[in-house]
């Protein structure tokens, strides 16, 4: 019997092909940080293609793959999926596009996540663009949305924001000793929050079209 590693293995192999040359950039932020909407605005002014993997976790067990099948039981059994699956999901659905350009929302959440995606994809991100926003503010606005959604309540809010300060935080220093760090004031109103984003992707295509 395969292992979930294996499964996921199938179909995709080994790092992307150099012929296709893809542009990453990861986007953290703590649970309310607003990653989602400035995501959305990205994809509309940039063009980038937005991959979130909790989104392609979730795809691939409602496909009834055996992939899918293996992931939905470790699950269940409260264990944590393998680094390797989550970026061979990552690494495929960047095959599949007609894209080059990507927003990976969510990921790396931690140090051992980072490692995988580098290891498997061969791929360093342009950079990470951090959504920095006050425990506060985000626990207002996590409380406020009304999304029914079963994890806005202030006990598990506040199991989030630590489960992103331990795990997520060390990911963000390590590419911010490598100068590849973008800080967004994430606070402020949504409408400032782009104004800040957009400057950051204006200037890097405009060093593209110089370079």
């Amino acid at each position: 019997m395969g292992t979930v590693v294996d499964a996921a293995n199938k179909g995709v192999n080994g790092s992307l092909p150099n012929e296709k040359k893809f542009k990453v950039v990861f986007v953290l932020g703590g649970p309310g940080s607003g990653k989602g909407t400035q995501c959305a605005n990205i994809v509309e002014h940039f063009g980038f293609t937005h991959l979130s993997a909790g989104d392609l976790l979730r795809a691939e067990i409602k496909s009834g793959s055996e992939n899918g099948t293996m992931i939905q039981n470790m699950i269940k059994e409260g264990k944590i999926v393998p680094s390797e699956v989550t970026v061979k999901l990552l690494q495929r659905a960047m095959q599949e596009s007609d894209n080059d350009k990507f927003l990976i929302d969510g990921f790396p959440r931690n140090e051992e996540n980072r490692a995988a995606f580098e290891n498997v994809t061969g791929i360093v991100p342009e950079f990470v663009l951090f959504f920095d926003c006050s425990e506060e503010e985000m626990e207002k606005r996590l409380l406020s949305r009304n999304q029914g959604r079963d994890d806005d309540n202030i006990e598990t809010i506040k199991k989030r924001f630590n489960v992103f300060v331990e795990s997520s935080l060390p990911v963000i220093e390590y590419y911010g000793s490598k100068g590849k760090v973008q800080k967004i004031d994430a606070c402020k109103p949504v409408e400032e929050v782009f104004a800040a984003v957009k400057a950051i992707f204006t200037q890097v295509h405009e060093k593209e079209v110089v370079g």
